[in-house]
């Protein structure tokens, strides 16, 4: 795979589980706010080494020197069994990379287990994943309701893909989250009205407000205050989607 950045030792990434973060690289969205632009510029081809990126929100900081290679990611792993449970795998958007399925039956091999974070474009390959039994966990991100996805996401036909990741999430991942970075235009109580109709009966939705003091694709986009919710308004976005998701927490 064609990794970004890594990190070593994360106890909240994975609930439950001791674990490391692979950052791979590469994204087909656009967020303004993407907390990491290194990963979203990078091509989606595998490449050995490259430079290490800033954090996105929720995750640590990948190594700062050169980022390692997969062979380097797996001794790793080899020589921490017994004290790293998990492996969680980000980006940019994972499923990009044409090799993910055999990089995760490795990690599995070794007595891992695995979570998976994306952006949902690729509902295929996720079925391939729950079918075969490789993902312990999964992360989707929502990123704003149906009408305004056009505005992150490089090809907006791919917005089919992720209303069918959505459905095949709830249908077959063992255990999952959905989770919405919080910032306008993207999310309002509107908006959120219709993220929740959209993941209606959701077992679990994670509201996080989007840091601000952190490297941007659209470095522009922090300038403007009104882009970022205050505790107040973080409350009143999980009023409005309560009704639809009752297990809705603040993170």
């Amino acid at each position: 795979m064609y990794i970004g950045g890594f990190q070593k030792n994360s106890l909240i990434d994975f609930p439950g589980t001791i674990a490391c973060v692979v950052f791979t690289r590469g994204c087909n969205f656009t967020c303004p706010y993407c907390h990491n632009p290194g990963l979203v510029a990078g091509s989606a081809a595998p490449k050995r080494g490259g430079t290490a990126v800033g954090s996105g929100s929720n995750h640590g900081t990948p190594s700062q020197s050169c980022s390692p290679d997969q062979e380097e990611i797996l001794k790793f792993l080899d020589k921490r069994k017994g004290m790293i449970e998990g492996v969680v795998i980000t980006g940019g958007e994972p499923t990009l990379q044409a090799d993910l399925v055999d990089f995760i039956q490795t990690v599995r091999q070794m007595g891992y287990k695995i979570k998976l974070d994306t952006n949902g474009t690729a509902p295929s390959a996720l079925n391939v994943l729950f079918d075969q039994g490789l993902v312990d966990y999964l992360a989707m991100d929502i990123k704003t309701d149906t009408d305004h996805y056009p505005m992150v996401m490089k090809n907006p036909g791919h917005l089919d893909r992720v209303m069918e990741s959505i459905l095949l999430i709830m249908e077959k991942a063992p255990a999952y989250e959905f989770r919405t970075t919080c910032v306008t235009p993207f999310v309002t109580p509107a908006i959120m009205k219709n993220i929740g109709k959209m993941i209606r009966g959701a077992a679990s939705y994670v509201l996080q407000p989007c840091s601000r003091n952190v490297d941007m694709l659209d470095p522009h986009f922090a300038a403007e205050d009104d882009h970022f919710p205050n505790a107040d308004d973080m409350a009143a976005l999980k009023t409005a989607v309560l009704p639809y998701v009752k297990n809705t927490r603040i993170r």
